[in-house]
Order: structure tokens, then C-alpha cells, then sequence
């Protein structure tokens, strides 16, 4: 891990203070599989509803049962929170019928926003996609007027053959309507900087939120980047070596590595935080306090 001047911390802490109140914040959650699950799902749900995020997204696999698992989630939490619930919707598995369809359906139950992704292929699959994400951004403003979000890779898809083409499938998006787009999670800020950069020298002109995974799980994170293509810094096996046992002290070490990057990003004028949950609120509620997210009733 890097170390940085004490004026530097300083300056960093100092903006958080004048970033107070200014930041905005969304949350990432999947559909649970099993009663605990789901009480756990809306505990967390309900601990962070009183921050005031941008949006909640739900998750959903490549098939009908999660699609309509995830469907019910976000009409809960519209009803039970009031928040902006946005459902993933992926393109690599319906027709543009069935998805017109399905936006319609969100459209008329009083869904204004959409995570429009491709999706992942099926096992084996090596035949190419009939619709990609740039596709389904455009069916969906076909169809409504909705708020868009998409999704951005600091670090390359695993997929683009480079990363001028992957910036490339990017500005299609963000062509066809996309609102925002939303990182992959990373653990080094200056490549989602780098990346920022490269954004706004090609006109991609929207908000690029960054995505935020405290990392609770150091194994079951290797897994996740090996098929995501985030690089895991050396640092960062080092941290959690020997905590496979130590959940607290896990714990610590998470929202310590995600508070360092959220500063940085900060002093960098990052003032929307997309934070992957994984169904847990604690971590994610805790840096929230730090950036001055607080609850409405305790702000007022």
C-alpha cells in the first residue's frame, strides 16, 4: 500500500468535511434464495432507506424465476420504502418483443429506472449475441422516458478484445440514452481516474459513478475478480492474510481499504458512491456516516 503525506490526509479529510451533505449515494442488492436471506435483505434494506440513496438496484439471474423474484423486490421496496427501486434488465436472453414487454410492465407499475446490461452468456455459448446493452438502452427509450444506468469497466469486460473497444461499446450506450454508467468495483482510484479521463476525451459526457465493494470475504473476492478482470493489489493479500477466521477483524480491514479509496475519489470530485452490499448494510452505513450521508430525521 502506498503512503502519502500527512498535508495530503489533511487536504483529504478537509474535503470531506466540505463535501458534507453533498454527496449522493446508491445500493446494490440481490434477490435471496432463502427465508434468512431475505430477512437479512430487509434489514438491510431498512437500516439504509433513511440515508436517502439515489436509487436502490436489485439484481437478477438469466431466467424467468429471477426475473420475477427480482420484479417482486423492486415493488416492495417502492411500496414498503418509498425509495427508487431500480431492477437489472439484461438482453442477452429475451427478444426485443419480450423485452418491450418487460419495460412496459416496469413503465406501467410506476418503475422510472433501469440498469440496462447485455448480460452474461450461458455456459458455453460461444454464438454472438443477438442484442447487446447498447440495444437495449435504445428499446427502452422506445418505449418510456426512463432514467438509465449502465454499466462502465475501469479495468476492460473480460470479454472486449481491447480497452479502446470496450470505451468504445461505452459511448454507444451513452448514445443510445444512457443516464449514467456505473463501475465495475476496483481497488486502485487512479485507474478509475485514468479511466474518467479517457471518458471525457472521447464525449462520453455523463456521470460515471464509481462502484464501491467492501470486501468482507477475501476468497470468495478472488473468485469474483478472476471473472470480472479486477486486479487484486499485492497490498491487498497482505491485509486480510491470516483473518480467515476473523470476521471482526475482516470487517475492519474492509472498511478500511474502502474509506481510503472513497476519500481519494472524493478529493477528486467524485460525489456519487455506488456501494455493492452484497446484502449487508453495516460496512456500507459506516463509510456512509464518514461522507456526511446521515439520516434525513437526524439531519433535520
Amino acid at each position: 500500500m502506498s503512503f502519502v503525506s500527512a498535508q495530503y490526509l489533511e487536504s483529504i479529510n478537509r474535503n470531506l468535511q466540505d463535501v458534507a451533505g453533498k454527496v449522493n449515494v446508491s445500493f446494490e442488492f440481490f434477490p435471496p434464495k432463502t427465508e434468512q436471506m431475505e430477512n437479512t435483505l430487509w434489514q438491510s434494506i431498512e437500516r439504509l432507506a433513511p440515508l436517502a440513496p439515489s436509487f436502490v438496484s436489485v439484481t437478477y439471474g438469466a431466467n424467468s424465476g429471477e426475473r420475477d423474484r427480482t420484479h417482486d423486490i423492486i415493488k416492495s421496496i417502492k411500496q414498503r420504502t418509498g425509495l427508487i427501486a431500480a431492477p437489472h434488465l439484461t438482453c442477452v436472453d429475451a427478444s426485443r418483443a419480450e423485452l418491450e414487454r418487460i419495460a412496459k410492465d416496469y413503465w406501467d407499475n410506476g418503475i422510472r429506472h433501469i440498469v440496462a446490461l447485455r448480460g452474461d452468456l450461458p455456459p458455453g455459448n460461444k454464438e454472438k449475441p443477438a442484442l447487446y446493452a447498447a440495444d437495449l438502452v435504445e428499446i427502452l427509450r422506445s418505449v418510456a422516458d426512463f432514467d438509465i444506468s449502465v454499466a462502465a469497466y475501469p479495468e476492460v469486460h473480460p470479454e472486449s478484445p481491447n480497452a479502446q473497444f470496450d470505451l468504445l461499446n461505452l459511448k454507444r450506450k451513452v448514445d443510445a440514452g444512457a443516464s449514467r454508467a456505473i463501475t465495475q468495483f476496483f481497488f486502485e482510484p487512479e485507474k478509475y481516474l485514468r479511466y474518467r479521463d479517457r471518458c471525457a476525451a472521447i464525449g462520453i459526457d455523463v456521470e460515471i459513478v464509481p462502484g464501491i465493494l467492501p470486501v468482507t470475504n477475501f476468497q470468495q473476492l478472488t473468485k469474483f475478480a478472476t471473472m470480472t478482470n479486477v486486479a487484486i493489489p499485492g497490498w491487498m493479500n497482505k491485509a486480510y492474510e491470516g483473518l480467515e477466521q476473523d470476521a471482526t477483524t475482516r470487517n475492519l480491514v474492509a472498511a478500511n481499504i474502502a474509506m481510503d479509496m472513497v476519500k481519494v475519489l472524493s478529493r477528486e470530485g467524485v460525489n456519487h458512491f455506488h456501494f455493492y452490499t452484497l446484502n449487508r448494510c453495516e460496512l456500507s452505513y459506516a463509510i456512509c456516516h464518514l461522507l456526511g450521508v446521515r439520516p434525513q430525521s437526524a439531519i433535520a
